[in-house]
């Protein structure tokens, strides 16, 4: 799969996703990701970007020309990237990362991982020319109610959240699908050694070697942890049952 970033601030986009899983990831060819600085794109002598908002208001909007142009740039540059791993039409879908968008969740995580190419754009200032996104954003996603000062954060939790449910990203597919919230639930408390920290013991049921009981034990916890901690993930639960 490949990940396409518009952005102001390609670098800090690169350095994020360079490390850990997603940056194993990228250097074994299991995913792939450009960040593509929208700066270049700009038709001014002085790379600007942004404008004053028609109407008046305060901030400063990003224009839609250099981010169009970097839009042109980037479906050639996937295109050809792509054309010698997708057998047939690209799968492809434009996110825009945005506060408006629908929020974030494990669900519509999974259903991005089913594209071939992600391109994301990052807003920043107060927001992008609304005719950018009419014309080439196919969906707005949030990652919470809350306001940031740009897009490339979001954007970077996007990415790490689909790239886990690629194939070969994670050791295997119970990784992710028995995690907290990827199941409906939170998980359960784990515990490694030493045996005592601080006074407290890992509990006898772990050390019994009862796999029955153990995993009896692990979903009482994770039910009492959601009831306690997240009650509107055990109303879901119950609703759909």
């Amino acid at each position: 799969m490949r990940f396409d970033i518009m952005t102001l601030f390609p670098e800090l986009v690169t350095y994020v996703l360079g490390e850990s899983i997603i940056g194993r990831a990228q250097k074994n060819g299991t995913i792939e990701i450009a960040a593509h600085n929208i700066r270049d794109y700009s038709e001014d002598k002085h790379r600007r970007v942004d404008d004053t908002p028609y109407g008046g208001g305060m901030g400063m909007l990003m224009a839609a020309p250099p981010i169009y142009n970097c839009y042109e740039a980037t479906l050639k540059e996937a295109d050809s990237a792509l054309a010698s791993v997708v057998d047939g039409e690209i799968r492809r879908k434009v996110v825009f990362m945005s506060p408006k968008g629908k929020v974030l969740t494990q669900q519509k995580a999974k259903e991005l991982s089913e594209y071939d190419n992600l391109i994301i754009l990052c807003g920043h200032y107060e927001g992008v020319d609304q005719r950018i996104i009419d014309e080439i954003v196919d969906e707005e996603i949030s990652i919470g109610d809350y306001v940031l000062t740009g897009g490339e954060i979001p954007a970077c939790i996007l990415v790490d959240c689909v790239s886990r449910l690629i194939d070969g990203v994670l050791s295997s597919d119970e990784c992710y699908e028995c995690e907290s919230i990827a199941c409906g639930m939170l998980e359960y408390p784990q515990y490694t050694r030493p045996l005592e920290f601080h006074g407290v013991k890992v509990p006898d049921v772990l050390l019994s070697g009862h796999h029955a009981n153990i995993d009896k034990w692990r979903t009482e916890q994770s039910i009492e942890l959601t009831r306690k901690m997240r009650p509107d993930l055990i109303k879901k639960k119950e609703g759909e049952n």
